[in-house]
């Protein structure tokens, strides 16, 4: 029984040791390998939307087949997320993430060589598995290795490399799309470069608090000792004093199962149902706005410029993240950020002159580039560590669902056109989905500047806590 208290106490230990630093405290070649795998993997997110006008004709799809392509990547997204992100909260971060880069780069290279619908649609399926796979699983990594000071900043930090992989593919469509007649399988192919950050992976360290959640203390023991190392050697400051911190939770049984009980099944339905509405509108603007835009009367290379605008918004957005993403309470902050996304799709959907277009879509983008770190540094940060992966992955990845119809529902109130035309329509209804998504946004939980441990409201039972911890203090009533 001794030993077993000894073993708990150094657990929490740990958990106070890396929580106390007041800055990254571990390689920044671990931000750079899992932001190449982020960059790519967004960059995979948007280009078919940008081949979408040319492949249809090469393909010969209808108006409706037009969807399919972006409607498989999202179910994949959704099954490729959830498959992975258990694999992950049982076989550890870095597998996870390896995983999900080996199966967007195959979906990559098999969507290149497409020559018909089955096959685009198989092809995007599995790259959008690898996408939903990365996003769920880096965002629970990220948020397990930084201390809860700076968990929001460095999140933001590694979406810079999303959002100018998201902001890059206007560009890269510019000089492919309208210019080769195999431009648009170019897009696609260079969606496999992500594959060669597996290179890195042997020097990736893991998570700590999953090795803690496994019982493996003496391998995280290493992990945060040498973080304690580099933030002395790199600031030169001594280690700030140990505050109490509340243990982690042992990992038992399939991780999610421990998702379906208080808290975090209330917390499960909410962030499932925000991220689904959330996603309706944003994959209609994703898969479909150049599409839109087009036939608005548009040129093709006319549309692709409007779009442009988004290149600049993206990487501004998650560095004005990366700023003040741990000043505010960060659903405070998502909700600014998603107010002014929707009164952007407004005024895309009644503008006329072409140049509030271009501002209106910067904003869009700039907004989006901002909130979206932080929307997924709060959901990962909403669940405890044993299954915070697969958190992830039935919340932000389940709710692709809502991607997956959002393009199909956009076509038809495109077709209906009730509110002036049908372009109108379409920006309005994708106002709606921000607006009802802001609608949600207060009810989530705070977790800025709170150790992970303290936000999941779970301790270990009162025979195992330290004299003179309080219960109370880490959310136990």
């Amino acid at each position: 029984m001794q030993t077993e208290l000894h073993a708990q106490q150094s657990a929490r230990d740990l958990v106070a040791r890396l929580d106390r630093l007041p800055a990254w405290p571990h390689s920044m070649s671990v931000i750079w390998v899992v932001g190449a795998g982020y960059l790519i993997a967004f960059f995979d997110i948007t280009n078919v939307a940008f081949g979408l006008p040319v492949f249809s004709k090469v393909l010969h799809l209808s108006t409706q087949q037009q969807a399919l392509p972006i409607t498989a990547s999202l179910v994949g997204y959704v099954v490729g997320a959830w498959l992975n992100s258990n694999f992950a909260d049982a076989a550890g971060r870095r597998a996870g993430i390896a995983m999900a880069t080996v199966l967007f780069s195959v979906g990559c290279i098999a969507t290149t060589f497409s020559s018909g619908l089955s096959s685009m649609v198989i092809g995007r399926f599995v790259t959008g598995m690898g996408i939903g796979a990365e996003i769920a699983v880096i965002s629970a990594y990220i948020g397990e290795m930084a201390p809860a000071p700076v968990r929001g900043r460095y999140t933001g930090l590694a979406n810079v490399f999303a959002m100018v992989g998201q902001g890059v593919v206007p560009i890269v469509a510019l000089a492919l799309v309208p210019n080769f007649a195999w431009g648009w399988r170019a897009m696609f192919l260079l969606g496999a470069l992500g594959g060669f950050t597996l290179f890195a992976f042997p020097w990736l360290p893991e998570s700590p608090r999953w090795l803690l959640s496994k019982h493996r203390v003496a391998d995280a023991e290493t992990i945060v000792a040498a973080a304690e190392a580099h933030y002395v050697r790199r600031t030169g400051r001594a280690l700030p004093p140990l505050a109490d911190a509340a243990p982690e939770v042992e990992a038992k049984g399939f991780p999610t199962f421990a998702l379906f009980k208080p808290p975090f099944a209330g917390r499960l339905a909410l962030l499932f149902v925000l991220w689904f509405v959330w996603y309706i509108g944003t994959y209609t603007w994703l898969g479909l706005g150049p599409t839109f835009f087009v036939s608005k009367g548009y040129t093709l290379t006319g549309s692709i410029l409007f779009m442009l605008a988004s290149s600049v918004g993206y990487p501004v957005g998650s560095l004005l993240a990366t700023a003040i993403g741990d000043t505010f309470e960060r659903k405070h902050t998502i909700l600014a950020g998603m107010l002014l996304w929707t009164v952007c799709f407004v005024a895309i959907g009644v503008a006329a002159a072409p140049a509030l277009i271009y501002v209106a879509v910067f904003l869009l983008a700039g907004s989006l580039g901002f909130f979206l770190p932080l929307m997924y540094a709060l959901t990962a940060e909403s669940f405890p560590t044993r299954a915070r992966a697969t958190g992830v992955s039935l919340t932000d990845g389940a709710g692709h669902l809502g991607g997956a119809v959002g393009p199909i529902l956009a076509l038809a109130v495109y077709a209906w056109g009730g509110i002036g035309s049908g372009f109108t329509t379409v920006f309005l209804f994708m106002a709606v989905t921000g607006a009802l998504t802001a609608m949600l946004l207060p009810f989530t939980v705070k977790a800025t500047r709170r150790s992970l441990e303290v936000v999941t409201r779970e301790t270990a039972p009162d025979d195992a806590l330290p004299a003179g911890f309080e219960a109370e203090k880490f959310g136990r009533s």
